[in-house]
């Protein structure tokens, strides 16, 4: 899907104007936006002063269930020919070969001519295999790049690139002129998502099969061995035996993600392909407290409260359905594999949202949760 980005698209796609929520930089309509999704960029004029181009950006407005466009969004030239790896805090990461973007470019009230475009260092391969790092799995960082005034001066910020296979990449774009590669002691396929934890203050990986978390703090080097932590799960829902079995056949993937207040949830997707279809379902599982070193109580729960929980290629995050009027409560927002749909845990059922009405369903697109943003 994220060979769609900034791609060329035909003049004689149609689009119709009463479907679209359009934004200028001199009167915006919001003070914050609910979460979105990032769908894709048209590229509507090029060749401008700088060696860039003007483009539109369109995105998914989750709440209202509606497409919202924007208009005459300055593309820098470094990312003409790049492609969208990932997202974290709204921010995009963008691919070009060995060089690597973060962007604001689908943050809808960052600015339209003057989008703000931080250089990464180059991708090194941890060992002699030179295809290590042609796929990126997933990115996460602690925070927010800072403003390009503090940037220098910024420790606290740290960039984590997973790459497929056993390749984690950490550096501190402030000060670092490489990566710190480090070598993870298990091989993960797309499965183990990265994450930040806030409140801990440490990367973190899903060991495969799923019963241990690995995790590194913000003083990170090549040879550092991670923590590792056994996760004890408690009261599992009663299931048949051959409902279990029929899980464990399934794909899983797992995501870790934190409220705003702290708290810690895990995430277990299952997918079952039949045919040309699939059928999804989760299990949550919320961090109660341990008093044991090394491990940690996980309690299966169908009640997050007033928690939406997000989850696609991007960094997963939470947002109050409080906060954002339109949002349903107690409920997981899930975009990928061919599934863009919201689950609700109290009456365990999936709803499956419509293409957006004014986009050609030939057309693919993004699979990049934002957060909301706010000026």
């Amino acid at each position: 899907m994220s060979q769609v980005l900034l791609s060329r698209l035909s003049s004689s796609l149609a689009l119709r104007s009463r479907s679209l929520m359009q934004y200028n930089k001199t009167s915006r309509l919001f003070s914050s936006t609910s979460p979105y999704l990032a769908l894709f960029c048209i590229e509507t004029e090029s060749s401008i002063c700088g060696g860039g181009s003007v483009g539109d950006i369109f995105l998914f407005d989750v709440a209202k269930e509606e497409l919202v466009r924007v208009t005459d969004k300055t593309l820098p030239k470094e990312l003409l020919n790049a492609k969208m790896v990932g997202s974290s805090h709204g921010w995009d990461f963008h691919r070009d070969g060995h060089d690597l973007y973060i962007a604001d470019i689908m943050n809808p009230l960052a600015s339209k001519t003057d989008p703000t475009i931080i250089h990464l260092p180059t991708v090194t391969a941890i060992s002699h295999y030179s295809c290590q790092t042609e796929l990126v799995s997933n990115v996460a960082m602690s925070s927010p790049p800072p403003p390009p005034s503090q940037q220098e001066d910024d420790d606290d910020w740290v960039v984590g690139i997973k790459f497929l296979g056993d390749q984690l990449s950490l550096c501190r774009p402030s000060r670092d002129l490489r990566w710190t590669n480090i070598s993870i002691p298990f091989q993960t396929l797309q499965n183990s998502n990265l994450f930040f934890s806030k409140r801990d203050q440490t990367f973190n990986l899903s060991v495969p099969g799923g019963n241990n978390l690995c995790s590194w703090d913000l003083q990170f080097h090549k040879d550092n061995s991670p923590k590792f932590y056994e996760l004890l799960f408690h009261n599992l829902p009663n299931l048949p035996q051959s409902m279990w079995e029929l899980l464990a056949s399934c794909h899983r993937e797992d995501y870790w993600v934190e409220s705003p207040s702290g708290e810690s949830f895990l995430v277990k997707w299952y997918s079952l392909v039949f045919h040309e279809s699939t059928s999804s379902t989760p299990m949550v599982f919320r961090e109660e407290d341990s008093k044991e070193e090394g491990r940690r109580n996980m309690c299966y729960t169908e009640d997050i409260g007033d928690m939406c929980i997000f989850l696609s290629d991007s960094e997963a995050f939470c947002v109050p359905a409080s906060s954002c009027p339109g949002l349903k409560p107690n409920s997981i927002y899930f975009s990928g594999h061919s599934l863009f749909a919201v689950y609700d845990l109290t009456t365990k059922s999936m709803r499956h949202f419509q293409h957006p009405e004014g986009l050609r369903k030939d057309i693919p697109f993004l699979s990049y949760w934002l957060p909301p943003f706010s000026v």
